[in-house]
């Protein structure tokens, strides 16, 4: 599977954010990167459907998505298992081994709103890997996260990525430098 855009444009109040993009993203692990402010977001949230396009084409986006937003998106009065639930409708049966390996526990009965900003982080994209996508759009996953998490959360998502397109938008390309690189500039 692999996704197209074709002079991709799109504007606010009249200010371009992204002029005449044209990129392809194929199976693992594709990085959109470029500084805050310069259109990584927007590029996902047309990929994902959640916004039109001003001009020009994407094709093959029209597949089931799993994301991770620059908010984590939790439930905050319910414990990770609560949180998978809902989202998933279950709690996949290697839910406890991907969220021990990103340094949580299933079993924790606290709710989220007790944990550090980057537990919710790592939950936020458990919860993006553990579901049943055929592409996945990752918005600065690694934000507020430290080195040693980073690492797991990467090391994470290289294991799942399964096949599959995973656009992951940074600024940041460390430990990444081996994955294509969709570079957006600044209109």
């Amino acid at each position: 599977m692999e996704i197209r855009v074709e002079g991709l444009c799109k504007s606010y109040g009249g200010k371009p954010v992204l002029a005449n993009l044209t990129a392809v993203f194929r199976p693992g692990i594709t990085c959109v990167a470029a500084p805050s402010g310069t259109g990584k977001t927007t590029l996902l949230r047309l990929l994902l459907g959640l916004e039109q396009p001003d001009g020009g084409s994407i094709r093959g986006a029209d597949c089931r998505w799993a994301a991770v937003f620059q908010e984590d998106r939790l439930l905050e009065d319910l414990p990770a298992a609560g949180n998978l639930r809902f989202a998933l409708g279950k709690v996949p049966e290697d839910a406890g081994t991907l969220l021990s390996r990103l340094g949580l526990d299933l079993s924790d009965p606290k709710n989220v709103r007790t944990w550090s900003g980057g537990m919710k982080r790592r939950l936020a994209l458990a919860r993006a890997l553990l579901a049943p996508a055929e592409a996945l759009a990752l918005d600065e996953p690694f934000a507020g996260l430290d080195g040693e998490n980073r690492d797991r959360c990467l090391a994470a998502i290289r294991e799942r990525e399964g096949g599959r397109p995973v656009l992951l938008a940074t600024h940041d390309l460390t430990g990444l430098e081996d994955a294509p690189v969709v570079r957006l500039r600044g209109v």
